[in-house]
């Protein structure tokens, strides 16, 4: 192909790959983004290509509406969607098993270089498809348009309706390699002791004619032929014995060697040597072909590969949940010049617990939920088990997905993008030995702040709850106001009650935004899995607990108050 700008990826809208922060192995674990992905696949290397796109975070905004677009056209496109997944999984085999993209030495027979034509054909029409996929189906994304073009391009190109020619013309000169004529040498027993290619016909012998005619010149003495010469203007290659030393000069000659105890035995062996040098133009032709054209988009195409899998995976994924009932969103940007510190959602879910409600026939509970300057930071409480760490874990996946290019699941998603996700849930014991529980979770909030930005996302549960109310709650205090004087969207899930009714005080330190109490809906004791912005209710809710239960000190004792 001219030398047109190549088409280079699905993921990222520009030539390279823009700065990224990745996702720490603990924040997919902790944001259960390993699990999602089990769902979307069975398939384990599929589960890692998965992962991996999704762990690389950039806030480029470009990155974000690129991926959701071409995410839409694939989701909206089912027909497209399949058609090019079935082509995929043939240039992946070819790519896999084939010799596409593999060096062509000198040394390949006839043989060898007419199967990798084959396989060339076999993408070249893989190439076809996938244009012909394209425009077929009604897109509107950058990604996908550009593709088209560029496939349209290459499609039109001058050298790749040659290479059709030029295969097309090789396929019809080898297709009439029907026969070859072999003269045998005789020795005095009547066995082989020689071997020579006369001609390569364009027409097959049949076993009737090959018998009659060789018991037709055997019957009588006089249609034995007097000398060896042939009547037409053939040359003849002989096999002869010869020394290995001898070998390479032979060949050279056109001369295909049998060794002595072999005979006939090894004649389709020799027989590829001698007709490599009787076609040795064609060979020449077809190397010279290949080598041309070889590397025209078949690295450009197969690198598509594992980006096509990833949105084909999660289409097909969401549709059996939308399927099934459940909500989803194109996330949408909101503008730069508005606040770089910006989500608006409404009715959203955690992912994770999705498939299991949907299995058991349960309710998903949804939450509205805004970040911006007036509430940066959420200092979230409520009781055990009540929802906390589900809201919480729910945020973190929205803007993962979102900023794959992935619909969301709620309503509706607005957001300026993050430049990572950083997650402090509980460590596990066999972390702790050394520093003890408290060291532990403190060393690893220190990293954490170090390394985020303002336009960072950080998801705190439970931290600094391992020690002393007094003690977690000083260090509590103290790591919020470092957060709002940062400016991260945060959430902190506690048990820490008094940590949100300091929220004025803690506002004075002259943040970026301000933090603010968000609460688990207390619904006399039970759970109700929604949040809403209010003061913490602690006790009350406490009592309601203690009531639900009978473990308030009239109902232990029997001693009604007056």
């Amino acid at each position: 192909m001219n030398d047109e700008k190549k088409f280079t990826s699905l993921l990222y809208p520009c030539e390279g790959i823009p700065a990224y922060k990745t996702l720490s192995e603990v924040t997919i674990h902790d944001l259960g983004l390993d699990d999602i992905c089990a769902q979307v696949t069975e398939k384990k290397p599929e589960q890692t290509l998965l992962l991996s796109i999704l762990s690389k975070m950039t806030e480029d905004p470009r990155v974000t509406q690129y991926r959701s677009d071409i995410f839409s056209d694939i989701y909206r496109n089912e027909s497209m969607r399949n058609k090019i997944l079935e082509i995929l999984d043939k240039i992946s085999f070819l790519s896999d098993y084939g010799s596409l993209g593999k060096k062509y030495e000198d040394s390949a027979n006839i043989w060898n270089l007419m199967h990798r034509m084959d396989e060339l054909k076999d993408y070249i029409n893989c190439v076809e498809g996938i244009f012909d996929s394209l425009s077929d189906a009604e897109i509107s994304s950058q990604g996908l348009l550009s593709l088209k073009e560029y496939i349209s391009k290459l499609y039109q190109d001058n050298g790749f309706q040659e290479l059709k020619k030029d295969i097309a013309a090789l396929k019809a000169t080898t297709y009439d390699l029907k026969s070859v004529t072999l003269g045998v040498n005789l020795n005095e027993r009547f066995e082989a002791s020689g071997i020579g290619l006369i001609s390569i016909n364009n027409k097959p012998f049949t076993k009737a004619n090959i018998l009659s005619n060789f018991c037709d010149k055997i019957s009588t003495k006089d249609q034995v032929q007097d000398g060896a010469e042939w009547k037409e203007d053939y040359k003849y290659h002989p096999f002869s014995p010869a020394g290995v030393k001898n070998r390479e000069v032979l060949l050279h000659r056109g001369i295909a060697l049998i060794p002595e105890n072999d005979m006939m035995e090894d004649l389709p062996r020799y027989m590829n040597r001698i007709t490599d040098q009787m076609l040795s133009n064609v060979v020449k032709n077809l190397r010279n072909i290949l080598n041309k054209y070889i590397s025209i988009t078949i690295t450009d195409i197969t690198n598509l590969i594992p980006e096509f899998i990833y949105y084909t995976r999660w289409a097909e994924y969401i549709k059996t949940l939308i399927d099934q009932g459940l909500h989803f969103c194109k996330g949408s940007l909101i503008p730069e010049n508005i606040d770089d510190r910006t989500m608006e959602a409404k009715a959203i879910y955690n992912l994770k617990l999705a498939s299991v409600a949907v299995k058991n026939q349960e309710t998903l509970v949804t939450n509205d939920l805004d970040f911006g300057r007036e509430h940066l930071v959420y200092i979230l409480t409520g009781a055990n088990r009540g929802g906390k760490t589900t809201i919480t874990q729910a945020v973190g996946i929205l803007f993962a997905l979102a900023q794959g290019g992935i619909y969301v699941p709620g309503d509706s998603f607005a957001f300026s993008p993050v430049d990572c996700i950083y997650t402090h849930f509980p460590a596990d014991e066999d972390k702790t030995m050394d520093l003890g529980r408290l060291g532990e979770e403190c060393r690893r909030f220190r990293e954490i702040y170090l390394s985020c930005t303002e336009n960072s996302l950080l998801l705190l549960n439970e931290t600094f709850s391992t020690t002393s109310f007094e003690e977690g709650y000083f260090i509590a205090k103290d790591s919020v106001k470092a957060i709002l004087s940062k400016g991260s969207r945060t959430i902190y899930n506690t048990h820490m009650h008094k940590l949100a009714r300091d929220i004025d005080e803690l506002n004075r330190s002259c943040g970026i935004g301000k933090a603010v109490s968000l609460i688990v809906i207390a619904d006399g004791g039970n759970r109700s899995f929604k949040v809403k912005i209010a003061p913490p209710q602690g006790l009350s809710y406490a009592n309601d607990i203690a009531k639900k239960y009978g473990v308030t000190y009239e109902m232990l004792t029997g001693k009604e108050q007056t």
